[in-house]
């Protein structure tokens, strides 16, 4: 849940970006820390831990966003990446503690579905094992990697992996397609809750 500090009038929120490895998570918290660095000086550097080969997440990718003032409070944002490789799964459900909302990265490409599906069931399993109900937690879908060959129809990756009736999105995260939509979604669904 958010946290909130009355002493610094501040509201922190905790945002995991879920999926498979090589989806586009890590990509998508470098657009938005470029997106948004440059406009706000406040944006905290981008920090990657234990980077592995190149596109790779070891443990996680950590970005702090300022937003603004809510209700009196200034709202930070914390965006974390999970690793999307099934190894790292004990670093999965550390990273989702105290989480405020999750944005799942599903890769479009159709030799990557069952992927998608691994994923998004290993997330589901985490959440319960950490006490969270996945119908109470803010849940946004991005379909990824839109612009490559041989992709799934939108209708194919929602029969697959929206069975929540989450809000969703179309996305090309190297070129920020639907990266902010998808973000600011989740966000409101975040504050407003």
């Amino acid at each position: 849940m958010a946290l909130i500090n009355q002493e610094a009038k501040e509201l922190h929120c905790k945002v995991v970006y879920y999926g498979p490895s090589l989806g586009g998570k890590t990509t998508n918290l470098r657009w938005v820390y470029k997106a948004t660095s440059a406009s706000n000086p406040s944006t905290s550097d981008m920090m990657e831990f234990e980077a592995g080969k190149p596109e790779r997440t070891r443990f996680f990718d950590f970005l702090p966003l300022n937003v603004g003032e809510i209700r009196g409070l200034q709202v930070r944002f914390h965006l974390y990446s999970v690793p999307g490789q099934v190894v790292y799964d004990a670093s999965r459900r550390l990273i989702m503690k105290n989480l405020d909302g999750i944005i799942f990265v599903a890769d479009s490409q159709v030799d990557r579905m069952d992927e998608n599906i691994i994923s998004l069931n290993n997330l589901e399993k985490n959440l319960e094992l950490s006490g969270y109900d996945i119908n109470k937690i803010p849940l946004v879908l991005q379909y990824n990697k839109r612009d490559l060959q041989n992709v799934a129809s939108v209708a194919e990756l929602r029969s697959a992996l929206n069975k929540y009736n989450s809000p969703d999105f179309e996305a090309q995260a190297e070129s920020g397609e639907g990266v902010m939509k998808t973000l600011k979604t989740l966000s409101n669904s975040i504050v407003s809750a």
